[in-house]
């Protein structure tokens, strides 16, 4: 018997009737041999930690662009927070940790340089929109391994596809998933705003904080075990109304002050100017793409071979094309 086929028999006894498992899996598109020490879903976390999307991650904006401190998040370490509470919900639940560690390594590797701000500038520019989501997808499916993608299964690809948006998670660990996207977004940017001096420890909501603690590790123990509590044996995930309302208040007023607030504005205007100048750029010069993404423009068109380059780009990258193409070096002395 295979430490695989070990592994498989351990999560039969294990798991929850709800989970997924491993044995069980839809599988993939192409068919592999399967591997002899690693389950599908321990497979397809390691290809997307191996992959280059996820190593770009550590020059993607969470919130703030480009600080200067050591300590604010970024898009990388904001997945890594994402999968160990993700992982926490589903070790607690008796779900299947692969899976669930595997969607939550994946989930942001479609996300634009500038963050949200970025998303919102490809979004207006291409005819079909851009949502950061289906693009994480799009990553592990047509881009990564030079437009072969990382072939994974179902499982995995639902629940990136599904962390965010208007679509359900197909199993509950695509829904830890998606829980654990909200709960460590907004405590960590609670913790960034306040480190950043955007907010000060009396603007916090009161009532929020007198359900849902006062200091970043209360809150998120507080949301974790409230969700393990109250779905235990549950179709679904949820949390009880008392802490669904605090979280939900908590997420509106960081939408009001940190979010949507004036202390963005000029840093959202020059990103927002930095994608739009890149994008009309590389649609009149299509040429100077990448090689890969320069085949991508030939198979499906020019505006989707930019929008994958665009997108793929860290911050410090984009920034950089942009001074190269469009700020003057200087005149030769004589």
């Amino acid at each position: 018997m295979t430490i695989r086929e070990q592994t498989e028999e351990r999560e039969a006894l294990w798991l929850s009737p709800a989970a997924c498992r491993a044995a069980e899996s839809l599988g993939r598109d192409k068919e592999e041999p399967p591997c002899q020490t690693r389950t599908c879903f321990q497979r397809d976390r390691d290809r997307i930690v191996h992959s280059k999307a996820f190593r770009r991650l550590q020059g993607k904006t969470q919130v703030y662009i480009a600080p200067e401190g050591d300590h604010f998040r970024t898009r990388l370490t904001h997945t890594l927070e994402v999968a160990q509470v993700a992982r926490t919900l589903a070790r607690a639940l008796r779900l299947n940790e692969d899976l669930t560690e595997a969607i939550a390594l994946g989930h942001d590797l479609g996300h634009t340089p500038f963050g949200h701000i970025g998303e919102a500038s490809l979004n207006e520019l291409m005819p079909e929109g851009f949502r950061h989501n289906e693009q994480s997808l799009r990553v592990v499916e047509r881009l990564e391994r030079d437009g072969q993608g990382l072939n994974l299964t179902r499982e995995v690809r639902d629940g990136i596809l599904n962390h965010s948006g208007s679509g359900f998670p197909s199993t509950l660990e695509g829904e830890c998933v998606r829980r654990a996207d909200r709960i460590a977004y907004l405590n960590h940017d609670l913790d960034d705003a306040l480190r950043g001096g955007i907010l000060q420890d009396f603007e916090l909501p009161a009532d929020c904080l007198k359900v849902l603690g006062s200091t970043h590790s209360a809150r998120i123990n507080t949301m974790i075990t409230d969700i393990v509590k109250h779905s235990a044996g549950e179709p679904h995930l949820t949390m009880s109304p008392l802490v669904q309302q605090a979280t939900d208040a908590l997420r509106e007023f960081m939408f009001e002050k940190v979010y949507r607030d004036t202390w963005r504005a000029t840093e959202e205007v020059r990103c927002d100017h930095v994608v739009r100048s890149l994008y009309g750029w590389y649609m009149e010069h299509p040429a100077e793409l990448s090689e890969e993404y320069l085949l991508v423009g030939y198979r499906e068109g020019t505006q989707r071979g930019v929008c994958d380059y665009l997108s793929g780009m860290t911050d410090r990258y984009a920034i950089r094309v942009f001074q190269q193409l469009f700020i003057p070096s200087g005149f030769p002395t004589p």
